[in-house]
């Protein structure tokens, strides 16, 4: 009896363990508020100037398929696999990438060389140039949505939100950070500045 007991204990945990959790997580940037149904599919924006976010969160293995109603008209967008997607429902490009980010105690310095490679990528990216999923950098234009990531627990920071410096890198697997098309212009003009 005791054999058909750790039999069962055993089947029914290689049961669970094979039915992984499917997750879709999406997060909307709109430059008004956000408004959902029920269903959190139907989503309204109307004209607007503050930039909105909102996270919504599915655990289905099917496509989840969203109807947006926006200035510019009705259209759909459809999340197939697990991961977390970008939905940029802005009137303005949204931009971003992985974030490679150490402990270097603020002491790193940057030489001209790096200063223009910098710059010189940042340009490519306004351009849409040199952006993949492999690249781990993503240009998503007005109402169009965008894959980022298989793991639904990364943590994005979005347009005119910095990185804390209190942020705690080692309590989320990956991070990206975004900006808006006139944020990305607004830093490289700093940047070239700062050239000799």
């Amino acid at each position: 009896m005791q054999k058909f007991h750790s039999f069962l204990f055993l089947t029914i945990l290689v049961s669970l363990t094979a039915c992984k959790g499917h997750e879709k997580k999406i997060v909307v940037y709109a430059s008004s508020d956000i408004q959902l149904d029920d269903s959190k599919q139907h989503i309204t924006v109307s004209d607007g100037t503050t930039h909105h976010e909102q996270e919504l969160e599915f655990s289905t293995g099917n496509p989840v398929t969203l109807d947006v109603q926006s200035p510019q008209g009705k259209m759909s967008v459809t999340a197939e696999d697990d991961g977390l997607y970008i939905l940029n429902l802005e009137s303005d490009t949204v931009m971003g990438s992985f974030q490679h980010v150490g402990a270097d105690n603020g002491t790193a310095k940057i030489t001209q060389d790096v200063l223009k490679q910098k710059i010189d990528s940042l340009q490519k990216l306004v351009m849409d140039q040199n952006v993949s999923a492999a690249n781990r950098n993503y240009f998503i234009t007005p109402g169009k949505m965008a894959r980022i990531t298989a793991e639904t627990k990364a943590k994005v920071f979005g347009p005119y939100t910095t990185i804390p410096g209190s942020f705690d890198a080692g309590s989320v697997p990956e991070i990206y950070k975004f900006y808006n098309m006139s944020e990305v212009r607004e830093i490289i003009g700093n940047l070239q500045k700062m050239t000799q």
